[in-house]
């Protein structure tokens, strides 16, 4: 499997995650806890010492079809851990009999203080149905919003963190009216509803949404509708015809006898209609989420009823930074994704231990770890047993990870400190706006 479609399955399938663009403050955060946290020798899982409530499940497909993926993130998740002190890493696999629900439960059992994992929307609701009559806090690798609650976050980088970035950076540059066309997916839905959420905290009037069927011939027709391409045609008609200079007399033509017929003169060529340029759309911003063949569809659909990338902030989903070379129709569009310079200092780590370049999922496993780690080592607050507590995992300053600064709500959402990415005219992109290097006030 090439790194693109690793990189593609991160950013907008399940679980998901990104990783494009250029240094930024959180590469040196991160750098520090890694340092601290992953010493590049060995592969053990900390102290054999058996500590009830500090130990930490781990629940990661080890056989089956996605048994390579999850050993690469056992593997993260134990460098992270790499030091004598570190918590004791109870490891279970979700492809075993009894699945994840099984996995939880003997975590559970086991009395593990947190539980790290499992990597899918379906396995973490199973386990979460495990621990719900628990106090045992779940970090799964997923990027399915539908998983978290107060006691079960989601790690991958959610349609909502990308939409809500890009939203608040198109208000800046005073995009007042948004829009959506987007199909009729999980994902499409998901970005339209993180549109509403983040219109509405910006006080903006609710965005104007469609969901569009598969066809070439069904985009094109749902765009006119959705863009008002009819009546801005009309309007473009009317005004050319008001200001249309009178028709040219034809030469050999006595004005006054026009009826005359011209004997010497050639023939007038007939005039040729000059392009109408539309007025925009009834929106400044538009959000899609279509990858591939649709999206292709889209584009030229979007050609068809005049609505231009230069005059409307086109926004997309993360998942355009796996195939940006392809995107020069999209000059100028934008997409929400970390910084990839944050990630380099856990790559040289990891290469130098395991001789490989590690997977992009392999981020999340170690993050998940190197703040578990930390956690455990912090003074204990609010006379929690341990350091998991939903106080400490919710820290408004958050954690330093590999794909740049995250935290966690109360709400089992996390927030992330995200670039934002533009396409080029010739194809690829560039990053325009940098992650702050703190994280963002917001429900995710």
């Amino acid at each position: 499997m090439s790194r693109q479609t690793l990189v593609t399955r991160k950013l907008g399938q399940d679980p998901v995650s990104a990783t494009q663009g250029s240094p930024c403050k959180a590469l040196l955060l991160a750098g520090v806890l890694m340092s601290t946290l992953a010493a590049c020798a060995g592969g053990g899982e900390g102290t054999k010492t058996s500590h009830a409530g500090r130990n930490v499940g781990v629940l990661l497909p080890l056989t089956g079809n996605n048994a390579r993926l999850g050993q690469e993130m056992l593997s993260a998740a134990r460098m992270a851990m790499n030091t004598p002190t570190a918590p004791k890493l109870d490891v279970h696999d979700t492809t075993a009999p009894g699945g994840a629900a099984a996995a939880a439960q003997a975590a559970v059992k086991a009395g593990d203080g947190i539980i790290l994992g499992p990597l899918t929307a379906g396995d973490a609701t199973q386990a979460a149905a495990m621990t719900a009559q628990t106090s045992v806090p779940m970090l799964s690798f997923t990027s399915d919003v539908s998983v978290a609650r107060p006691d079960v976050w989601i790690l991958g980088i959610a349609p909502e963190q990308q939409v809500r970035r890009m939203v608040g950076a198109a208000v800046r540059e005073n995009r007042q009216h948004f829009a959506a066309f987007l199909p009729n997916t999980a994902l499409g839905h998901a970005m339209g509803d993180a549109l509403r959420q983040s219109c509405s905290e910006h006080g903006l009037q609710s965005p104007q949404i469609m969901y569009h069927g598969t066809t070439a011939a069904e985009i094109t027709e749902q765009l006119k509708t959705f863009s008002a391409f009819d009546s801005r045609a009309a309007a473009a008609a009317t005004q050319a015809a008001a200001t249309a200079p009178a028709a040219p007399v034809p030469t050999g033509v006595d004005p006054a006898n026009p009826d005359a017929a011209a004997t010497d003169a050639p023939p007038t060529p007939p005039a040729q209609p000059a392009e109408v340029t539309l007025a925009p759309p009834p929106f400044d911003a538009l959000l899609l989420a279509d990858t591939g063949l649709q999206l292709g569809h889209v584009i030229e659909g979007l050609r068809a009823v005049q609505v231009s990338p230069t005059q409307t902030r086109i926004m997309g989903p993360g998942l355009w930074g796996a195939f940006a070379g392809k995107l020069a129709q999209l000059q100028n569009a934008w997409y929400a994704a970390p910084d990839p310079a944050s990630r380099q200092h856990f790559v040289q780590l990891f290469m130098a231990q395991y001789h490989h370049m590690p997977t992009p999922l392999a981020d999340l496993s170690y993050d998940a770890a190197a703040l578990v780690k930390a956690l455990d080592q912090a003074p204990r607050t609010g006379g929690a047993k341990n350091g998991y507590s939903v106080q400490a995992l919710t820290r408004n300053e958050g954690f330093s990870g590999v794909d740049g600064v995250f935290g966690f709500t109360a709400s089992g959402r996390t927030r992330r400190d995200l670039a934002i990415f533009q396409i080029l005219p010739e194809g690829g992109s560039r990053m325009v706006q940098a992650p702050s290097g703190r994280l963002q006030n917001g429900t995710n």
